[in-house]
């Protein structure tokens, strides 16, 4: 790997985040609205042990995910109280109530990190983007590979034109849900595809912009007695490319087969596995750091939601808005519901 690459992909992942202050930069406040995703409970422990932030605790309904919380040492509190001593709130609930609770947070005046993802419908979404707007407050989608080195170097590739002229996208995601997973993930009727999808729609959308079509295709075809839609693919139609986005319920050792690969007339950029990222660049003619043939590049340790995190608190304490725009959240939300058959 060019040292030119390896420097600009370990500093964009790192997040080395800045003010140019030579003390410690204060703890954010930060609360918990719900902590009933998977993700939660990672983010509830990196807010607990970050000096980014300072993690004022936790309202959770339901007695078991308050009582894992609890487990790491947050504090139960009240939604109101969590509200009213948070300057950032962590919407980490279910998908069916992500839209209430982000409204209660903004209406606030609250910073938002938002799981992923943010509503069901595109209607609410776009009304949360107003409140943000109206409050002039950040509002943060939980995507947690926003800064995933191995795809911001694949992206990038693709963007400096060293792959050439891109006319080829293809994602794959996977997993192997238990019965509670499939409970959880059926209670949407995207599927795998809204769940799971999303995390690769996300930089497929924030490379080529506004589809033209999407057509989904959301299957159920395990054995078990549920509705979840388990076995999806979604192909998008762009301007000058295809995409196609795939995600199954029931594939066994599925992380190491999840990839993303950008191909385009010069060459191929594959991302796979996404954790922790390899990248294989193979180029018909030598392009940017990149040299003519095939490559592989490996990174420093990629800890899932640490970076997405350090932005949020930067942000926050230097009032600048975050590096994703809410115009291409707005874009990626719209793609997802229509690749999960939802808009």
């Amino acid at each position: 790997m060019h040292r030119r690459t390896f420097l600009h992909t370990a500093a964009s992942s790192s997040l080395a985040f800045t003010l140019g202050a030579t003390e410690a930069p204060r703890r954010v406040r930060i609360g918990f609205l719900g902590c009933s995703h998977s993700h939660a409970l990672p983010k509830v422990k990196l807010a607990l042990q970050s000096p980014d932030w300072e993690c004022v605790g936790v309202f959770e309904p339901d007695a078991k995910h308050r009582a894992a919380a609890e487990k790491l040492g947050a504090k139960a509190l009240p939604q109101d109280q969590v509200i009213a001593a948070s300057e950032v709130l962590a919407i980490e609930c279910d998908a069916k109530d992500r839209h209430a609770l982000t409204k209660a947070a903004l209406l606030a005046g609250k910073h938002v990190h938002v799981e992923k993802p943010p509503t069901v419908g595109l209607a609410e979404f776009r009304e949360l983007l107003g409140l943000a707007r109206e409050k002039k407050v950040l509002m943060q989608m939980g995507y947690m590979w926003r800064y995933n080195p191995g795809i911001n170097a694949a992206l990038e590739a693709a963007r400096q034109g060293w792959l050439g002229d891109v006319h080829f996208v293809r994602g794959v995601i996977n997993t192997n849900l238990n019965a509670e997973g499939r409970r959880s993930f059926g209670e949407i009727a995207g599927g795998t595809m809204f769940e799971l999808g999303c995390h690769l729609i996300d930089p497929l959308v924030r490379l080529l912009g506004k589809h033209a079509q999407i057509t989904p295709v959301l299957r159920h075809d395990s054995k078990d007695a549920d509705a979840l839609a388990d076995n999806c693919v979604a192909v998008f139609d762009f301007p000058r490319a295809v995409a196609v986005i795939s995600s199954v319920a029931m594939q066994h050792t599925a992380g190491a087969h999840r990839t993303f690969e950008i191909q385009g007339t010069n060459g191929v950029a594959i991302v796979k596995p996404l954790e922790q990222p390899v990248l294989t660049v193979e180029l018909a003619k030598e392009a940017g750091p990149y040299k003519k043939g095939s490559q592989v590049i490996n990174f420093p340790p990629y800890q899932r939601y640490t970076p997405e995190f350090a932005e949020l608190a930067a942000c926050v304490r230097a009032g600048k808005p975050l590096a994703v725009t809410p115009a291409e959240d707005e874009l990626v939300h719209e793609a997802l519901l229509k690749a999960s058959a939802m808009h």
